[in-house]
């Protein structure tokens, strides 16, 4: 791969040369392009492959633009993970130049429009019961490279998707228990539309999807009106965005800034959703929290 990579990236990258890690790790180099399919592959992969995320914590998938230690990474990797749907509009401009092999892991999902769109939703992870797709889709990409652990790896899968199973009954059942005037889920992004499904809630976001143009005039101004209309008791923003316009919501309806969710991104290992799993339980803790009127966690 690296005089393809070289032919297209001359001035920016180095000699693709082995780094320390690759040469002291003989296993398989498993890259994905968020810290959620990280964590989610690793649960599968186990000791016999090296995960490693291409992005930080905290990082804003929507919008990433590859930089050359990415193309770097990548060159020498045996497989990417990335979700599709559209999430990641920067992923050919970050194969392209590679043969890298890439598995999307969305490609057997069914996906949710967009409200008021033709597009797909790619947050399709956020549902427990879409993450065992996720699951499986990562068990049969991940075999191939080391078919000599196959049982194990299908073990690990099996176990994880049962988790998950459980998970999404005990999600599921708290938020079916919200009172029907506390059912809409008001956010800054429309990332939680799988869940919203699932647990019967309606939405109102900002924006659909992370993009240049967020909490404009007239984004807020439609929210604001939806808000009073329901007397939503709580709004919510994400994690990797600003909550300016979601706190400029709450302030004209009276509504409380119920707290911080995590979507794109997990924390730090010390944070509040160091894993997938915890990802999901926070978010329905924190949504749950919000629209029973018990107090929010105020933003900064």
């Amino acid at each position: 791969m690296c005089a393809g990579l070289l032919a297209v990236s001359a001035g920016l990258l180095g000699a693709c040369a082995p780094t320390a890690d690759a040469a002291a790790d003989p296993r398989p180099l498993v890259l994905t392009t968020f810290t959620v399919l990280a964590d989610m592959a690793q649960v599968v992969a186990g000791p016999d492959v090296r995960v490693e995320s291409l992005t930080g914590v905290g990082t804003e998938i929507h919008g990433y633009e590859p930089t050359p230690d990415d193309l770097r990474r990548a060159d020498g990797a045996d497989l990417l993970l990335a979700n599709g749907m559209g999430l990641e509009v920067w992923l050919e401009q970050l194969v392209a130049p590679l043969d890298l092999p890439t598995v999307v892991l969305t490609d057997g999902v069914e996906p949710l429009s967009i409200a008021g769109s033709a597009h797909a939703n790619p947050h399709a992870w956020m549902s427990p019961a879409t993450g065992r797709a996720y699951v499986a889709a990562i068990a049969d990409a991940l075999t191939p490279l080391v078919p000599e652990r196959a049982a194990d790896i299908a073990a690990r899968a099996a176990a994880y998707d049962a988790e998950l199973a459980t998970l999404q009954t005990e999600l599921v059942a708290r938020l079916d228990a919200l009172e029907p005037g506390r059912r809409l889920l008001v956010t800054c992004e429309g990332a939680f539309s799988y869940l919203a499904r699932d647990a019967g809630l309606d939405e109102a976001f900002l924006w659909p999807v992370n993009a240049e143009r967020q909490g404009t005039p007239q984004q807020v101004a439609a929210v604001i009106r939806r808000v009073r209309e329901a007397d939503v008791p709580a709004v919510f923003c994400e994690s990797t965005v600003s909550p300016t316009a979601q706190l400029q919501v709450a302030r004209e309806t009276g509504a409380r800034f119920g707290g911080t969710l995590y979507v794109d991104s997990l924390s730090e290992p010390d944070g509040p959703v160091p894993t997938y799993l915890d990802l999901l339980r926070h978010d329905v803790d924190v949504v749950v929290e919000g629209l029973t009127g018990a107090p929010g966690e105020e933003a900064a």
